[in-house]
Formats: C-alpha cells, sequence, structure tokens
C-alpha cells in the first residue's frame, strides 16, 4: 500500500474518481440483468453480486486515496444525528403515505409521484433467496455495507468534501476553500447535483436532505459530520426498506 500510495492521483481527482467508480460499476446492472425468473439468480438478479463487488472495489479505492481526504475536525456529530433522522422521515413520508393510503382503498393520481408518493415495489430484494436465511443474512449485509459506509463516503467526499469548495475556487485550488465556507452558489449547485442524482420521485426528499446537509457542513466545518449524518440516514432507510418491504428505495 505504501507502495501505491506513490502513485495518488490529483486531490481533486482523487475526490471525485470514487463516486465515478461506483456508478460506472452501478451502469453495468442492466447490461447483465435478465428479466426471467427461471435463470439461476446470479442472472436474473445480478445486484446481489455486482454489489458486494462493488464494495469491495470502491472500498479498496478508498482506502488507496485515504491520504488524501481530510475528514477532521471531527465535531457537530449530534446535530448530524439528529438532522439525518429528520431528514430521512421527511424523505420517507410520503411513502409511508402511500402504502397507507393504498392499503386504505384511496386512488392516488400518477402526478403524485413528483411528491414522493409512489409505489416503491421494484428493487433490490433479499427475497430471492427465500427460504435460504443465511443467504438472506449474507446479501442484506453486503447491501448495508454499501448504503451505510461506501455510499456515504463516496457521496459526501465528491459533493461537500470536493464540489462545494470548487465551486467557490474560481478555477483555482478547490483546498484553498475553507470547508463548510457559505455560499449560495455553492448551495445550489450541490444540492441541485444530489437531488438530480436521484430518481424524480426522490427528488423533493433529496432537495430537503441536501440542504439540511448543508447546513451540516456549514455548522461543523466537519466532512466526518457529513459522511456520519449520510450514513445514519441510509442506516435508517435500510432499516425501513426491510420491514415496509419497500424494494424500490434500493
Amino acid at each position: 500500500m505504501a507502495f501505491l500510495r506513490r502513485y495518488l492521483p490529483s486531490p481533486a481527482v482523487a475526490h471525485v474518481l470514487p463516486l465515478v467508480l461506483f456508478m460506472l460499476i452501478s451502469s453495468v446492472l442492466p447490461l447483465v440483468k435478465v428479466e426471467n425468473e427461471m435463470l439461476p439468480w446470479w442472472r436474473f438478479a445480478p445486484e446481489h453480486w455486482l454489489y458486494p463487488l462493488q464494495v469491495v472495489v470502491v472500498g479498496g479505492l478508498l482506502i488507496w486515496l485515504w491520504p488524501r481526504f481530510e475528514f477532521r475536525p471531527v465535531r457537530g456529530l449530534w446535530l448530524a444525528t439528529v438532522l439525518g433522522v429528520v431528514g430521512i422521515v421527511f424523505w420517507l413520508l410520503p411513502a409511508f403515505a402511500y402504502q397507507k393510503l393504498v392499503a386504505g382503498g384511496v386512488e392516488v393520481p400518477e402526478w403524485a409521484s413528483w411528491f414522493g408518493l409512489a409505489a416503491r415495489e421494484e428493487g433490490f430484494t433479499p427475497e430471492v433467496f427465500e427460504g435460504q436465511p443465511w443467504a438472506q443474512a449474507h446479501t442484506l449485509v453486503w447491501r448495508f455495507l454499501r448504503m451505510v459506509v461506501i455510499v456515504s463516503l463516496v457521496e459526501e467526499i465528491l459533493w461537500r468534501g470536493f464540489l462545494m469548495r470548487y465551486v467557490q475556487a474560481d478555477g483555482g485550488d478547490f483546498r484553498k476553500v475553507p470547508f463548510g465556507q457559505h455560499s449560495w452558489a455553492a448551495y445550489g449547485v450541490v444540492t441541485g447535483c444530489f437531488m438530480l442524482a436521484h430518481n424524480p420521485e426522490d427528488w423533493l426528499g433529496a432537495a430537503f436532505f441536501g440542504t439540511l446537509m448543508y447546513v451540516v457542513a456549514i455548522r461543523t466545518k466537519s466532512l466526518a459530520a457529513c459522511v456520519w449524518m449520510h450514513a445514519v440516514a441510509n442506516l435508517l432507510l435500510g432499516i425501513y426498506v426491510v420491514l415496509t418491504k419497500q424494494w424500490g428505495f434500493w
């Protein structure tokens, strides 16, 4: 590892590369997925081997690039925890309401999906391994590692660690901009990109969550707090999905 660290990319590339690689691996899914449940699981549900591969590959890249990231100071974790809970509850509330409305016989109009009121039935599901508790537990462990650890790191390293500062650097070295420095342009660009990186039915929730994350960034001046907030929210999201079986959130 010491040998590899002699060849670390530039700080800017190091902050961008993990999410780019993460997305490239995700883009393989529709290319290898075959919609035929008569085939072996690794053909019709390749996410169950692709996501663990993604954790290992992107996780290894993060370890290699770790010297390029500055997470300190580690502070504001209580604020990050509270806003992480508030943000994910707001994000999930429309989907929860949708389930209750449909169960009550209410016909939800299609336009309501823009506000998050939509079915979340299609997505990653451990039910592929029905009747195999060990396999279900195994795939859930990898799924939680992906969303709680890898996603939280790659997104916050790029959005808040790099882009939020790059927007304010006027083409210069983004590292000269203190982490958490306020700028309405940075808020608009970063929150907008974070929102557009999600599905349309999640845009409202993502905009609200991105706003709370911006508050954490400028109040704590800590990338660690942003990663922690993201991880708390994603952990709660995963628990909610498992309990409600709204697999579409995955």
